[in-house]
């Protein structure tokens, strides 16, 4: 469902709530963005740019190629040693960003720890049968989890009840209130809600591949549409805002991470340097 000025948006609990007609930016929501291009482009079947938004004084470590179940290449949450996104050597990336539910919900353990947990598969589906077997013996905050590989991209949406969605060709654009039209916006944190899920639905649409476009060309538009302030995703808060922004190009022949230890709007993208060759077999 594209949503436009006017949709009805899935509300919290069943309920609906009216887009409000109201100018880009005019609310502001805390976001942490993943946008996915996924077997699209012939040289690379997974393409993602994804924005880290965090409390300021939070420490992290930028990315590195990391022994952990598997060798990963990941940034470290250096609180409590899980991440926010990485690939191991098998291709398979796991993303993570927080979601919002209708009444705040403690966690046995950091949401953190499962990305890095999952990260120690050797399939997007095997990731993801871990992650439904966690759910049963432990609860986290909110989240939604993607994995993907070259021949799976599944989402778990998590609020206390957990859902898996496996995600079709195309580009995906995950936010704190859902992914590709699918929100569910908590009453507490309507107005701000409400916001996201139309800047998220104007990004997966900008993001819309143009033809002839290569994934190495449809990445550079990523990056620059996740730096642009229009689409209300790179933030800057009185401690807190975008913390981060990853690139991540995973082709059969050409692995690339990029990254920007700040808001990409202001920090140049370096490239990591992690030697990690993938293992496709």
């Amino acid at each position: 469902m594209g949503l436009t000025r006017g949709t009805l948006l899935a509300g919290w609990q069943n309920s609906t709530v009216s887009l409000a007609l109201l100018p880009p930016g005019a609310l502001q929501a805390d976001v942490c963005t993943i946008t996915l291009a996924w077997q699209l482009f012939e040289a690379a079947p997974v393409i993602v740019a994804a924005n880290r938004d965090e409390a300021l004084g939070r420490p992290s470590e930028p990315p590195a190629k990391r022994e952990w179940e598997q060798t990963v290449v990941a940034p470290k949450d250096a609180e409590a040693a899980g991440t926010w996104i990485g690939y191991n050597e098998h291709g398979v990336l796991v993303a993570l960003t927080n979601r919002w539910t209708g009444e705040k919900k403690d966690g046995d353990r950091s949401r953190g720890l499962l990305v890095r947990d999952a990260l120690g598969y050797e399939s997007a589906e095997d990731a993801i049968r871990y992650v439904e077997r966690d759910l049963d013996t432990r609860t986290y905050e909110g989240f939604n989890l993607l994995a993907v590989d070259r021949t799976s991209a599944l989402l778990v949406e998590y609020d206390g009840i957990q859902r898996v969605r496996n995600l079709d060709p195309g580009v995906h654009v995950i936010v704190n209130v859902g992914a590709d039209g699918n929100y569910e916006i908590p009453a507490r944190r309507e107005d701000a809600g409400i916001e996201q899920a139309e800047n998220a639905s104007r990004l997966r649409e900008a993001l819309t591949p143009e033809p002839g476009e290569t994934g190495t060309e449809w990445l550079d538009r990523a990056s620059a549409a996740i730096s642009d302030h229009e689409y209300g995703v790179c933030l800057h808060r009185d401690g807190f805002g975008t913390r981060s922004s990853s690139l991540l190009f995973l082709g059969d022949d050409d692995v690339s991470y990029q990254y920007a230890d700040g808001p990409p709007c202001r920090t140049p993208y370096e490239p990591v340097h992690a030697d990690l060759v993938l293992d496709r077999q």
